[in-house]
């Protein structure tokens, strides 16, 4: 199409929206209406004709693209990034960011932001042991949590435990240290940085090797209060996905000006209740968003700081940070080398969708 029937940029960002069930939207495809993101019949006389939208559910909640370029019509699908040659960013010494106040951590190793987010510092949780396995969790219902929990396992040199979470789907984040899993009968070699995904149902027992064996964290949805201990492995591997693992492949980075993100455990290996991501940032404070998922983040390399409304928290390599639906943050990288960040989001597939 020739830059001059490209459809306007109404906005960078999504509209968020709560339709009621049944009525019918015409959403705005020229970008030229004056009451966005639906039409007033301003693309009269152009290639364009705005698209019906129809709610099934009361209030249901929707991001209608503002930027007009979306894939996925007329839905944001995250296209807006690509729009600018750097992510948009804000001052973190601007005088208003300067009067926030920075919250430390309690006792159990997490500072507490605004809305339920939160900064947990793994090495200050108190660890439980079952055989040469330990654990604890990090993200629960006591945090606020809604749709996933997580889990720190540290799986000692040998064979663990066999671990399960009945009828939920598991992604495990593998952070230091090599082993193999063995997930309902079958072995898979693991290695940092690698995301696993164990379908309902399905058993795994973790393997360390070394001198200090493997560092795991695992994200469970629906919620789970806690691991439960099977005593044998069940040789039930659901066979229709047979590829579980996947690591850092450089070849599959997605774009978001000058940010980028892998996806690790996805659709691509069965799992269609929550996605894994890998994601690099540039020395840089993101301008506060939110998102429709919920999202806990592990901080891979780098640090900086955690940002909600009134209040900020560090956040260094191996933190820990909890977002609940639709509040408000940015994550801001403080490091000259960048940051490396993995995150799991549900419900949604796509971690470049923000409002």
């Amino acid at each position: 199409m020739p830059p001059s029937e490209k459809p306007r940029i109404a906005r960078y960002k999504p509209y968020y929206q709560e339709l009621e069930r049944g009525k019918v939207y015409l959403w705005c495809a020229c970008g030229r209406s004056g009451r966005q993101p639906f039409c007033d019949g301003s693309h009269t006389g152009t290639p364009f004709r705005p698209l019906r939208c129809v709610a099934k559910e009361e209030k249901e909640e929707m991001l209608l693209c503002g930027c007009k370029r979306t894939c996925n019509p007329p839905f944001c699908d995250g296209t807006h990034n690509n729009l600018k040659d750097t992510y948009d960013s804000v001052d973190p010494e601007s005088p208003e960011n300067l009067a926030v106040p920075l919250i430390e951590a309690g006792s159990d190793g997490k500072a507490r932001l605004d809305g339920g987010c939160f900064v947990c510092s793994v090495p200050a949780l108190a660890l439980e042991r079952r055989g040469n396995l330990r654990f604890s969790p990090v993200i629960s219902s006591t945090d606020g949590a809604v749709y996933q929990s997580q889990f720190y396992l540290e799986a000692r040199p040998g064979e663990s435990s066999i671990i399960g979470f009945p009828d939920r789907h598991v992604v495990l984040l593998v952070t230091a240290g090599k082993g193999s899993i063995n997930i309902s009968g079958r072995e898979f070699e693991l290695e940092p940085i690698a995301g696993v995904y164990i379908r309902p149902g399905e058993l795994f027992r973790l393997r360390g090797r070394g001198l200090d064996g493997m560092k795991v964290f695992a994200a469970v949805c629906p919620r789970a209060s806690a691991p439960v201990w099977p005593g044998e492995i069940l040789e039930n591997f659901d066979t229709t996905w047979p590829r579980r693992v996947v690591g850092i492949d450089r070849s599959q980075r997605r774009s978001m000006s000058d940010r980028f993100f892998q996806l690790l455990a996805d659709k691509t290996v069965g799992s269609d209740m929550m996605t894994q991501f890998i994601g690099e940032i540039p020395i840089s404070k993101a301008t506060a968003h939110r998102h429709l998922y919920e999202e806990s983040l592990v901080i891979l390399r780098g640090h900086g700081y955690m940002w909600t409304e009134k209040k900020k928290a560090r956040v260094e390599a191996g933190d820990v940070i909890f977002l609940p639906r639709k509040q408000l943050h940015s994550l801001e990288c403080a490091d000259p080398g960048g940051m490396l960040v993995a995150g799991v989001i549900y419900p949604g597939g796509n971690p470049a969708i923000n409002y």
